[in-house]
């Protein structure tokens, strides 16, 4: 447990460890994991920290959550529209993954 300390204190004790932070200003967040869903933290507070020259990142704000495009999805923009496979794919990536509106960008 840490004992109170004031932030000039508790900045002073970080330099002696070695370690520094600042706070970096971001207007959004997105975290894109390895089975393509993207984690979109919005209206952040970024948290640079340095400690022996390695940084790290602490992030907090509003989560949510987008996932990806699906094969499914695809087969309906394409039927729809009567378009490409690479063309309905881009139209459901400019839409956030919404086929109503991948649809209806297609058609104008």
């Amino acid at each position: 447990m840490m004992p109170n300390l004031d932030p000039k204190q508790m900045e002073q004790l970080m330099r002696k460890m070695g370690m520094s932070s600042k706070e970096l200003s971001a207007k959004r967040v997105i975290i894109e994991t390895e089975d393509e869903q993207k984690v979109i933290i919005s209206e952040p507070q970024v948290v640079e920290i340095t400690m022996q020259g390695q940084k790290s990142y602490q992030i907090s704000g509003k989560v949510s959550y987008q996932s990806s495009i699906n094969e499914e999805d695809i087969k309906m923009v394409m039927e729809q529209a009567n378009v490409s496979k690479d063309i309905a794919i881009d139209a459901l990536k400019k839409s956030n993954g919404d086929i109503a509106e991948a649809i209806l960008l297609l058609q104008k």
